[in-house]
């Protein structure tokens, strides 16, 4: 099935935007029927909750001009298509349009069978875009000359942890890669095969997905992208500054993710992995951009997920491997929050090593190991070690058989899995907290911002972003504008001040935009709302 594309109309003119809807056959034409939005502030709310593919906006409307809105859109969403439409035929509009690579300039009244064939014209383009990233021979020559043998069996080889240390930088000069840090990131994209369109093969929508980053990410990231196990992979260079960077990161990441939805109709989760101050241990960094992946199930995909924010701990280097694999899988997938069968995969883990001609021996070091690595996994990820382990000690381990330390295991596992949910649900409670303190403090400020907010709180903005939403139900820009409401309807009723006065109050520099919002909230201006109380 193929996707209609998204509209957006934008004008302080109610009865114009009914006249343009009533002049064409939007389904027809292959699009939606479009959304409505009455000032440049409005279209950029309902841009950030569901991307549109085209805006077609007036120039001259309150609190937002076309212009400026136009200039928005493009910085947030590059392959945005604009229409300008205005009844001022002057020629600075028109230079400015072409400058913000608008795709038209029509101007009032508009006639129908202009403003079909412009819709029609950036159909095609947009059919073209969207064929041209699914096309199979274009991908595959695509991947054939920009992805050389080499350099991308190195990148491969280097996550997946197969080249010697001290062979990395001789390889690095011989295929003439420049890889300087200071200090390096991994992170993966990955792109939903479950939820790939009809008829697309997986393979070519991931392709799309990869030429996609190489065209927006690989300059200003300064990344290497390239293709890992059916994902696509990019290392990043940092500075000595790696914390501040990698918030930047996500964000930008996070764009991405949108983008890829509106462009290729793919679903991509980015995973931001550990930082690490040497080259050589970049493999680490890629196991836990995989974990970020993971984390999709809590979190949700199509979103960039920042494996720091989530699990904090120190960065790569110092730790030692786990030698265990069998019993890292199984504590991944609780900390990731997964539906797992604790009981079969300790009954299992324990089996797999204690059945055979195993010596007690090795099975009394087996038994230590495992738990060390379970004290170890608790103390990092803050756990109340008693309550997890209750009193046994060593000397109680030693005459468990296999199936009593099974049995003990298991019990161990599910009570981790316990804290770890309690801890993550506590972490998000605390999280949303703060930032109401933050909006209760501060919703005078006519400047605050999720930037803002989520400096004070030391994350990234698509964290903040996600989580906020998940425990509130709310946007963080609908969130404010309810206490702010609330506050001014508070004000109107109990107090004299002007209505100017509670709009400085609640953040409003604009008195006639807040009386606009204020209706918008409560169906009536500021005066009637007092008056009716």
């Amino acid at each position: 099935m193929v996707l209609a594309y998204k509209c957006l109309l934008v004008d302080d003119e109610e009865d114009v935007i009914r006249a343009i809807l009533g002049k064409l056959d939007w389904e027809a034409l292959g699009y939606e029927t479009p959304g409505y939005a009455a000032n440049g502030l409005e279209a950029l709310e309902i841009a950030e909750a569901d991307t549109p593919d085209v805006v077609m906006t007036d120039i001259r409307m309150p609190y937002m001009g076309g212009l400026e809105l136009a200039h928005e859109l493009r910085n947030l969403y590059p392959g945005i298509r604009i229409i300008i439409f205005s009844g001022f035929d002057e020629f600075e509009y028109a230079k400015e349009a072409i400058r913000l690579e608008a795709e038209e300039y029509i101007l009032k009244p508009v006639d129908s069978e202009e403003l079909r064939s412009v819709f029609f014209r950036i159909k095609e383009s947009l059919d073209k875009e969207r064929e041209e990233k699914q096309s199979i021979q274009k991908l595959s020559r695509y991947y054939a000359e920009s992805l050389p043998l080499l350099q991308e069996n190195f990148y491969y080889s280097l996550l997946e942890g197969r080249i010697p240390s001290d062979k990395i930088r001789e390889e690095m000069l011989n295929y003439q890669i420049d890889l300087t840090g200071p200090k390096y990131t991994v992170v993966i994209l990955h792109t939903s095969s479950r939820k790939a369109p009809e008829g697309l093969n997986p393979v070519l929508l991931e392709l799309s997905v990869r030429k996609l980053a190489k065209e927006r990410l690989e300059k200003e990231l300064d990344a290497r992208i390239f293709s890992r196990q059916g994902d696509t992979a990019m290392i990043v260079q940092l500075s000595e500054d790696a914390a501040s960077q990698i918030l930047e990161l996500t964000d930008i990441c996070d764009r991405f993710c949108r983008m890829a939805a509106s462009v290729c109709q793919a679903v991509v989760t980015a995973g931001i992995g550990r930082v690490c101050s040497d080259i050589s241990d970049i493999s680490d960094s890629a196991e836990s951009a995989d974990e970020a992946v993971s984390y999709r199930a809590v979190y949700g995909s199509g979103r960039a997920i920042n494996i720091s924010e989530i699990v904090p701990g120190k960065e790569i280097g110092d730790d030692p491997e786990d030698s265990s694999r069998e019993l890292g899988e199984i504590l991944r997938s609780i900390r990731a929050g997964k539906d797992i069968d604790l009981a079969a995969m300790s009954s299992d883990f324990v089996r797999c090593f204690a059945s055979g001609s195993t010596s007690i021996q090795n099975y009394e070091f087996f038994v230590y190991d495992t738990m060390s690595r379970l004290y170890r996994f608790a103390a990092e990820n803050g756990m109340n070690i008693e309550a997890v382990f209750g009193n046994a000690g060593p000397a109680h381990m030693e005459f468990m058989d296999a199936a009593e330390f099974s049995d003990y295991l298991y019990d161990i596992l599910r009570r981790m899995q316990e804290e770890i949910s309690e801890n993550r649900s506590g972490s998000n409670r605390s999280f949303v907290s703060k930032a109401r303190q933050y909006v209760e403090e501060n919703y005078s400020d006519e400047n605050i911002t999720i930037e803002k907010i989520c400096r004070s709180l030391g994350v990234s903005s698509a964290y903040f972003s996600t989580v906020f939403k998940k425990e509130t139900g709310k946007t963080f820009v609908t969130y404010l504008t309810d206490v702010r409401m609330d506050k001014a309807a508070e004000l109107l009723t109990l107090s004299d001040d002007k209505t100017y006065i509670i709009a400085g109050k609640v953040g409003y520099s604009d008195p006639n935009y807040f009386s606009y919002v204020f209706k918008r909230q409560f169906g009536m201006s500021p005066s009637a709302y007092r008056n009716s109380k």
